[in-house]
């Protein structure tokens, strides 16, 4: 309660000033057709290619979990090593990322999701995160939400681009690009190279973990004619890790590793190529061929009397029609099919790879309308089979109502959706003989509510929501009895609320409050009856109830060419799984306070000069029990368009 009272006294206590109206800002990702956010029934939050090409952070990660509610980061350790984010409490394999429209989730892993550790923040031009349940339009495993990546595209001209970036522990990051374009064709080609000698990657030993990332993107499109367009996209990284086992016996009662031997070296790419062809003047067709590709090879054995290389490798094939159609002005449709095909290999007790596959097909709709000059909704069906788990549906209701002064928007969603099970599901997290063709998908309900508000005389913006998410037929693995994965009673719940702010208080004072109140119950884990007996506490595992974000950017008086950025996070404790250096019962992270400072001098349009301290006052804290995280950091650099 004390923390509600402080929000809203800091976002009524500031003197009035002059603000001037903003240019409508158009998003792609609710319903895959550019519309404006002003009419859009969700909640969206966008970070534009302005403010990706000031941050000072390296990895996309830590830039999306800066400025953005319901967004709960956590990462295992120092630079490169896993890291996800959670949307509205829900774990992380329930929120899809798509890369330049390619989905980007890992068939090799457990339940086919996806981390952010290999996402280097220059390569990136934009994202759009879309927060609550959107199986109907994006399918298996969107009910947290969506996250879309767009990278670097060509722009009109020759252009050349030079960043370099260093830092405290032996960090160094180059990166280089040239661009071009004009009225029928644009091409991005851009190289990246990021190295540390690191952290420890855990708190039970001091020495360093180091990480390597070897980036590439590119990007090509062509007019052919008024009414035929190519656009075509690839990235790829080159990655090398060094990490801390866990253990060095055997899975139960083990002991810290101290030899330090455990690397990771991985390949993690995508790309597509897509022709659209527009026949009429209100139709237009997109046919798009997309791959990704993910491969693991770990160096250390858990045994350390193994010297055999554990890997994991998994691929996706995806052929995707779209088609928009536009009925008149005020009335749209956006349908299509699907086909993804997964395949995933296993070197399964490191005896041999073992490969295995499947597939989805998808039909769906997404209507949108007018109903009035205030009123905006859609509507939207999808309808997927599994080639292992069946079919399975899901539907989404949008309804945004703009007031006459266009500063005041309130906005609602509900939707269902699903998550099939992953392959390693199906097959390698199983006891026995494997396989039984018993696992189906998990089901969910999602509903939201919010007001956009925003008070052009005094400078401030506010969007406050609430959110209710559960699922249930839960894919649950761990047992008392062992390691069996398989659909188990209980629902899963989260639900909170959310409010982000930005005040402008003056040229040279201007601010974004972002808090988080998240009440989530593990279902999975109380309401089985074969659930372990360490597993005592009810909330979801790293998920903060309450989580602020506050982003002070200051300029002096004198100094017009500085800018200045204090980024302040605070946590709430967290409930963790245990660490197996020495127990699997449930455990806590401690709440923290963490603060960065941000530096940048203009030399000219096309040159900046860059300085930050990351863990301003080296607070020692974890986002993952037992796992490290960046003491007080420094680096600087320069940014350079030629």
């Amino acid at each position: 309660m004390l923390l509600k009272v402080c929000i809203l006294f800091f976002l009524l206590i500031f003197p009035l000033n002059s603000y001037s109206k903003e240019i409508p800002i158009i998003v792609i990702a609710p319903n895959k057709k550019p519309q404006s956010l002003s009419v859009v029934g969700t909640s969206v939050v966008i970070f534009d290619e302005e403010y990706l090409n000031n941050s000072t952070e390296y990895f996309l990660g830590d830039v999306l979990s800066s400025k953005t509610t319901s967004a709960n980061f956590f990462q295992s350790g120092g630079h490169g090593t896993a890291s996800a984010i959670q949307l509205r409490g829900m774990p992380k394999r329930y929120s899809t990322v798509y890369i330049d429209g390619v989905k980007m989730s890992d068939p090799s892993s457990v339940s086919n999701d996806f981390d952010f550790n290999n996402i280097l923040t220059s390569q990136i031009s934009r994202v759009e995160i879309l927060k609550g349940n959107q199986s109907s339009i994006y399918g298996s495993g969107a009910i947290g939400g969506t996250i879309h990546i767009t990278t670097k595209k060509g722009k009109p001209g020759f252009n050349k681009n030079l960043n370099y970036l260093t830092g405290s522990e032996g960090t160094h990051n180059l990166s280089t690009s040239i661009s071009g374009g004009d009225d029928y064709k644009n091409y991005f080609v851009g190289f990246e190279r990021f190295q540390t000698e690191g952290i420890s990657q855990m708190m039970h030993n001091d020495e360093k973990d180091r990480y390597r990332n070897n980036s590439i993107i590119a990007s090509y499109n062509y007019n052919f004619f008024d009414n035929f367009e190519l656009n075509s996209n690839y990235r790829i990284a080159d990655t090398y890790l060094q990490y801390d086992a866990t253990c060095v016996s055997n899975l139960f009662g083990c002991s810290p590793s101290y030899d330090h031997a455990e690397d990771v070296d991985a390949i993690e790419s995508s790309g597509n190529i897509s022709l659209i062809h527009k026949p009429l003047k209100n139709l237009e067709n997109k046919f798009t061929v997309a791959n990704t590709y993910i491969k693991r090879i770990y160096n250390a054995a858990i045994n350390s009397n193994n010297t055999k290389q554990d890997s994991y490798y998994g691929e996706r094939y995806s052929f995707l029609y779209q088609g928009n159609y536009n009925l008149n002005l005020d009335n749209s449709i956006v349908f299509g099919l699907e086909r993804e095909d997964d395949s995933i290999g296993y070197n399964k007790n490191m005896t041999g790879m073992d490969y295995k596959d499947a597939y989805v097909t998808s039909k769906y709709f997404d209507f949108q309308k007018r109903f009035s000059e205030n009123i905006f909704a859609t509507f939207g069906s999808r309808f997927d089979n599994h080639s292992l788990a069946g079919n399975e549906d899901s539907h989404r209701l949008t309804l945004a109502y703009l007031f006459d002064d266009k500063f005041t928007k309130i906005k609602s969603s509900y939707g269902t959706g699903f998550r099939y099970p992953s392959l390693y599901e199906f097959y390698f997290y199983q006891s026995g003989s494997g396989y039984d063709g018993n696992e189906k998908a998990e089901n969910s309900e999602s509903f939201d509510v919010g007001i956009e508000k925003s008070f052009p005389e005094i400078g401030l913006k506010i969007d406050m929501s609430y959110f209710n998410i559960k699922y249930h037929d839960v894919l649950e693995g761990w047992q008392a009895s062992g390691w069996d994965a398989g659909n188990h009673p209980g629902t899963v719940k989260s639900q909170g609320l959310e409010l982000m702010s930005n005040f402008k208080l003056n040229k040279f004072l201007n601010f974004d409050l972002n808090y988080t109140y998240t009440s989530t119950y593990d279902g999975a884990e109380q309401d089985n009856p074969n659930k372990s007996s360490g597993q005592t506490n009810a909330q979801l595992v790293r998920v903060p109830r309450n989580l602020l974000n506050l982003n002070t950017n200051f300029k002096i008086s004198g100094l017009k060419n500085f800018n200045f950025l204090l980024s302040t996070k605070w946590s709430d404790v967290a409930r963790d799984y245990g660490n197996g250096n020495r127990t699997f019962d449930d455990e806590r992270t401690d709440d923290y306070f963490v603060n960065d400072l941000n530096i940048n001098y203009k030399l000219s349009e096309n040159n900046k000069l860059y300085f930050n301290i990351i863990n301003l006052f080296d607070e020692k804290y974890e986002t993952v029990r037992d796992y490290s995280q960046l003491p007080r950091t420094f680096n600087f650099g320069f940014k350079n368009n030629f």
